[in-house]
């Protein structure tokens, strides 16, 4: 396929987790993909290493720190020098507790700056190669930026900022280019938790379907908003299995 005409789909933090199922179901679907990664280089290169090896020169890797400005301009140049993007979708976050008798400006500026400040910015950076495509954007967000997570407040917060952030951006770029996002509930256990199994029974039992989604079930919905939902723009759709029910 000539690169000129192949579509192009760029993902942050692609490199593992729910990235990089996504990053695998464009490249099924033909993309080429544009992997971006902070810190995890060498999960980033496995993976385009793997996609490349599918398919030639399919895959390419960026890695900057979405907190800094300077590093969401690195993004926009390589994205700019390619001449194409159809999909951008803002999948890269820092989660963590912050009790708000201990949380401090610095967690504020992380939380708020990789969950709404990186993804807002470098939306704007990229809308006129998304309107020129008549493209699309696909923001992760989560089952608590409607339903606040206790010891989490900065977090629910930039979440909850991240939901208004898409439906203003629809309005913003609307008609050309489309604006949605995904509310995940419990698919993975974040790092800090994976061994905490009073923890998970506890978020388990509030999940009318009883057990955890699958990276694939995130995946499967942000393609389906970025390539087939022609006539949605401005939603969130919670996958969560049921819990934003329950509560």
């Amino acid at each position: 396929m000539n690169s000129d005409s192949q579509k192009v789909v760029l993902i942050t933090g692609a490199a593992r987790r729910i990235g990089a199922v996504m990053a695998q179901l464009f490249h099924q679907a033909g993309y080429r993909v544009v992997i971006h990664y902070n810190n995890s280089a060498a999960a980033a290169d496995r993976l385009c290493e793997q996609l490349n090896s599918q398919r030639p020169e399919s895959c390419l890797l960026v890695q900057s720190d979405l907190n800094d400005m300077a590093g969401l301009e690195k993004i926009s140049q390589l994205i700019h020098s390619l001449g194409r993007l159809d999909v951008l979708i803002n999948n890269a976050s820092s989660f963590y507790p912050t009790p708000l008798q201990n949380c401090d400006d610095q967690q504020w500026n992380d939380l708020i700056n990789s969950n709404l400040k990186g993804p807002f910015f470098l939306s704007q950076k990229l809308a006129p190669l998304l309107t020129k495509q008549q493209g699309s954007i696909v923001n992760i967000s989560d089952m608590h930026a409607r339903q606040a997570l206790l010891n989490h407040p900065i977090y629910t917060i930039a979440k909850a900022g991240n939901i208004a952030m898409t439906k203003s951006l629809a309005k913003e770029l609307g008609p050309d280019v489309r604006v949605n996002s995904v509310a995940p509930g419990a698919i993975l256990w974040p790092e800090h938790e994976e061994d905490d199994k009073v923890k998970q029974d506890s978020v388990l039992s509030k999940v009318p379907m009883g057990r955890l989604g699958t990276e694939s079930d995130i995946a499967k919905t942000a393609f389906f908003l970025a390539v087939n939902a022609t006539y949605m723009t401005g939603q969130t759709i919670a996958v969560d299995g049921g819990s934003s029910n329950s509560l």
